[in-house]
């Protein structure tokens, strides 16, 4: 597919981010310092929950896949094999880590509640995950933030130890406008 330079309008009611995918094939030797034991495989019995949780962490970033999911969607993404959904601290965080092969991880989702990213936890819950992600026989781990996120997610993961390797233009509608979250969220982010 060819994209022309230059500006593109979209449709009032689209959204269009930058994503950038990244990705790690070492295992970084820094994941191995004292970073603590508040990591711990989230129940999934009751997904609103989880969908609480989700909601808190990505409202401000307009997270919204796992919102539109129907139940039996959402238990069938976070329920296959090789799947896992972490929280870290008792909810100051979460990771969803996804192993579609035995050798490769993705970090499907990794993100900070409100209020405690700049206090170094997003360092220590970031060791947690790749220490679970290089656990077996991994060969890669990649993950993907895009221009909605916050501005500082591509600085750190890049310190983190992953390196940029593909980008890509993702539309979508608007979750605020399909009420999955509230007209408030995501103020930086102009509602048209």
């Amino acid at each position: 597919m060819t994209i022309e330079n230059g500006y593109h309008a979209l449709p009032p009611g689209k959204l269009a981010s930058v994503v950038t995918y990244m990705e790690m094939t070492e295992r970084p030797d820094w994941i191995d310092g004292p970073f603590g034991d508040g990591w711990e495989r989230m129940p999934l019995d009751d997904l609103s929950v989880y969908r609480a949780m989700f909601r808190r962490v990505g409202e401000n970033w307009l997270w919204f896949s796992r919102l539109r999911m129907s139940e039996q969607e959402l238990r069938a993404r976070l329920g296959k094999p090789g799947y896992g959904v972490f929280l870290f601290e008792g909810g100051r965080g979460f990771v969803e880590l996804d192993r579609p092969a035995a050798d490769e991880v993705e970090i499907s989702l990794f993100g900070l509640a409100p209020g405690e990213t700049g206090r170094g936890l997003g360092r220590a819950m970031m060791a947690n995950a790749l220490r679970e992600a290089w656990s077996g026989r991994t060969r890669r781990v990649w993950l993907h933030t895009c221009t909605l996120d916050d501005p500082r997610a591509l600085g750190f993961y890049r310190k983190m130890g992953f390196r940029p390797y593909a980008r890509g233009i993702e539309i979508a509608d608007d979750p605020r406008l399909q009420k999955f979250l509230p007209m408030t969220a995501a103020p930086h982010v102009p509602l048209l």
